[in-house]
């Protein structure tokens, strides 16, 4: 029995753009980043607040409530620390139950989240406990404060106590491009591939799927072997996807990588496929 979930894709699809197929992910030349808009390195330099939000993953590091004593509830997943991200305008929250999300503004060394809103699924006490508490901890106006480094930093304090993070790089600050949107099928069983330098290597075997801008299926590419992982994505056996990526071109590609790489951003169709008798 096949046990399909299909996620809406009518807004996603819309700034969707053409790209190369997956036989372009074999090791090969890279592209050419901007120039980076900050100086992450440099402690001394001044620091764009927005753009260096923007440019990490925001992942907690230590939690205290206004007495100084630690925040238990906010580390109730052991396999992921609470994490923001920044973009447009918008914060999202990851690693709780639910995903989050809202406006914030910035102003004179301040932060401000409006009333966040969230997916509505049930977990297991520790993470809905997690999310209750990042829910009041990041409601309304907290004083900002950025650190450039390796790794940058960030803290929030209001009278309600301090969260203080440490900044991963995001795909876009790594790669020093802007990617290009693409969906990609990934069959249910991975098939050899003759990998250039890993002989023993399975690859993913991947063909691109191409919407209209109301997120109708317009067509398929042909199947094809992926020379390289998929960032963020972890294959099961057995399992067929649909998946919302972001494809990179890296400047200086080592001689063991592509010189094209897949970041996921969602999943957006999962299929449970009968092995073939």
């Amino acid at each position: 029995m096949k046990h399909l979930s299909v996620l809406a894709l009518a807004l996603s699809l819309a700034a969707c753009s053409p790209a190369p197929g997956p036989g372009d992910a074999r090791p090969d030349a890279g592209g050419t980043p901007p120039a980076a808009s900050t100086a992450p390195g440099d402690a001394t330099a001044p620091v764009d607040s927005a753009a260096t939000l923007g440019a990490y993953h925001w992942q907690l590091e230590s939690a205290t409530d206004a007495a100084g004593q630690p925040i238990e509830a906010l580390s109730g997943n052991p396999d992921a620390p609470l994490q923001l991200d920044f973009a447009d305008g918008r914060v999202s929250v990851s690693n709780a139950c639910n995903r989050m999300g809202g406006d914030y503004t910035l102003e004179a060394g301040e932060i401000r989240f409006a009333p966040m809103v969230s997916t509505e699924m049930a977990c297991a006490e520790p993470l809905m406990a997690m999310e209750r508490e990042a829910h009041a901890r990041l409601a309304g106006a907290h004083a900002l404060d950025l650190e450039a480094g390796e790794p940058p930093r960030l803290s929030l304090s209001s009278g309600a106590g301090r969260l203080s993070f440490i900044g991963a790089p995001t795909a876009r600050t790594r790669y020093g491009s802007e990617p290009e949107r693409v969906f990609l099928e990934v069959a249910a069983e991975r098939i050899d591939c003759h990998h250039p330098l890993m002989p023993e290597y399975r690859c993913l075997q991947v063909r691109e799927v191409h919407y209209d801008g109301n997120g109708l299926k317009q067509g398929t590419g042909e199947w094809g072997p992926l020379y390289e992982e998929i960032e963020g994505y972890e294959h099961r056996p057995g399992v067929r996807n649909v998946l919302r990526l972001d494809r990179y071109r890296r400047q200086d590609v080592p001689a063991d990588a592509s010189a094209v790489v897949h970041v996921l951003d969602m999943v957006v169709e999962s299929e449970q496929v009968a092995p073939e008798e």
